[in-house]
């Protein structure tokens, strides 16, 4: 076993914990131990360049006296400790103001069931093990064609993660989990300029990632065809989001729709139930039970029950994304994403990104966004991007240095289609999204 503690030990912990928090004056209480190890190496032209351990322990101790919440956290385990992080979130709550949304969620919502996700697989892999592996990740995109001139380097990276969550209702549960990855990132030059791209891959399993020398060709080949860029003239063009940046898209509607956006009227989506926000032909689904996937679990970091459920069916929105203190907030009941969303999945209506390019004819395929220019309240748009023109369904030819504009309630409702090439990678299955209009700034 890689880490200090058993699971055992982290619920014992957690027991006594709420327990000393109860004797010391709360009226409820949660408690989060958590614990983590892992390691980055990275190399460059064939260089160590950095090696990296990381090993860390927490404890977050949340308590309520009355309608007055105090939070104290600590690195530090022992009896003593333990001690004097409950009466420093008891002394904070006595001189916070009361708030009448604060308090546990309700007990009749916490998870019945915890079952095993298999989420969690160690990758014993020794440091030089994996800088050979970042090594031959890194050699294979120098070695896909002479124009790859210089690396940024490939990198390799473990990590294991367990974490107890529980509260005074009597729940207490434990769930482990680990993330491994592999990346790579390489410059290609030729008489018109310099261009860099990457890839990476990351995986619950180090043996589902792609292998390194996939990754590197990959880097190698995502940068070669970036060589040659130029802008394109301003106008209305249809424009195709890759899957590498879908899930941003998607990720805005999710903020959206979010608690903390909505009680705060920081969303262009307030009120939206019952709402139409999507085309009839599209639904959002949220799966918080996938075997495998980074986003899955039995209960929320409040101890909720999760449930897969539709968040939009047929484009109308059906559900928020809640926890227990923005529902109140809202007169609503929680939704289990204290924490977060846990696997969003949107339905296809094209199988591969090519049909979708003949289905746009002619128009942007965007494979990178820059800059932070969307307005969470209004909905504007507008960011930097990369990517190439297409002709007649083809690819044509590589373009930078432009910029798409549009309102986000006007793009979802605009969406044409989605492919069914989602990464594999990532916890929301997001594939490729053409919307039929924006207005892209170039030369």
């Amino acid at each position: 076993m890689l880490f200090n503690h058993t699971a055992s030990e982290l619920l014992d912990l957690c027991r006594r914990t709420l327990d000393l928090a109860k004797a010391t004056g709360a009226t409820a209480a949660e408690a989060d131990f958590s614990e983590s190890l892992g390691q980055s190496v990275s190399v460059r032209l064939g260089e160590i360049e950095q090696i990296e351990f990381q090993q860390d322990k927490s404890l977050d101790i949340t308590v309520y006296v009355g309608k007055r919440k105090g939070r104290a956290s600590t690195a530090d385990f022992s009896e003593k400790a333990l001690q004097d992080t409950v009466k420093a979130a008891i002394d904070i709550a006595r001189y916070t103001a009361e708030d009448d949304c604060a308090g546990l969620a309700d007990a009749s919502l916490m998870a019945q069931h915890v079952g095993d996700l298999d989420r969690y697989h160690e990758w014993d892999l020794s440091t030089e093990a994996a800088v050979e592996l970042a090594k031959q990740c890194e050699q294979a995109a120098l070695n896909e064609d002479e124009r790859i001139e210089n690396s940024e380097g490939a990198a390799v990276q473990t990590g294991h993660y367990q974490y107890v969550y529980g509260n005074t209702h009597g729940f207490a549960a434990h769930q482990q989990g680990t993330r491994h990855s592999i990346s790579c990132s390489v410059v290609a030059a030729d008489e018109n300029g310099m261009q860099r791209d990457y890839w990476y891959d990351s995986s619950c399993r180090h043996q589902d990632m792609d292998s390194p020398a996939q990754i590197g060709q990959t880097a190698a080949e995502r940068t070669l065809r970036r060589l040659n860029s130029r802008s394109i003239p301003t106008g209305s063009y249809p424009v195709l989001f890759d899957a590498t940046v879908s899930g941003g898209l998607i990720g805005h509607l999710v903020g959206a729709l979010s608690g903390g956006s909505l009680y705060r009227q920081s969303s262009f989506l307030i009120d939206s139930i019952g709402k139409q926000v999507l085309p009839d032909f599209l639904s959002l689904r949220e799966e918080p039970h996938i075997p495998r996937a980074f986003g899955s679990t039995y209960f929320d970091s409040e101890g909720v029950a999760t449930q897969p459920r539709f968040v939009i069916r047929d484009g109308i929105v059906e559900g928020y994304f809640l926890s227990s203190y923005s529902a109140r907030k809202l007169g609503m009941q929680t939704t289990g994403n204290a924490g977060g969303a846990h696997n969003l999945y949107l339905n296809h209506t094209h199988e591969t990104q090519s049909d979708l390019l003949k289905e746009m004819g002619t128009g942007l395929l965007v494979t990178e966004l820059m800059g932070q220019g969307v307005n969470a309240i209004t909905g504007d748009y507008s960011r930097g991007a990369a990517g190439f023109w297409v002709e007649n369904g083809i690819i044509a030819y590589p373009v930078h240095e432009i910029t798409v504009a549009g309102r986000l309630q006007d793009m979802y409702r605009n969406i044409v289609g989605v492919s069914d090439d989602a990464l594999r990678r990532s916890s929301n299955q997001i594939g490729s999204i053409l919307i039929g209009s924006m207005t892209v700034a170039g030369n």
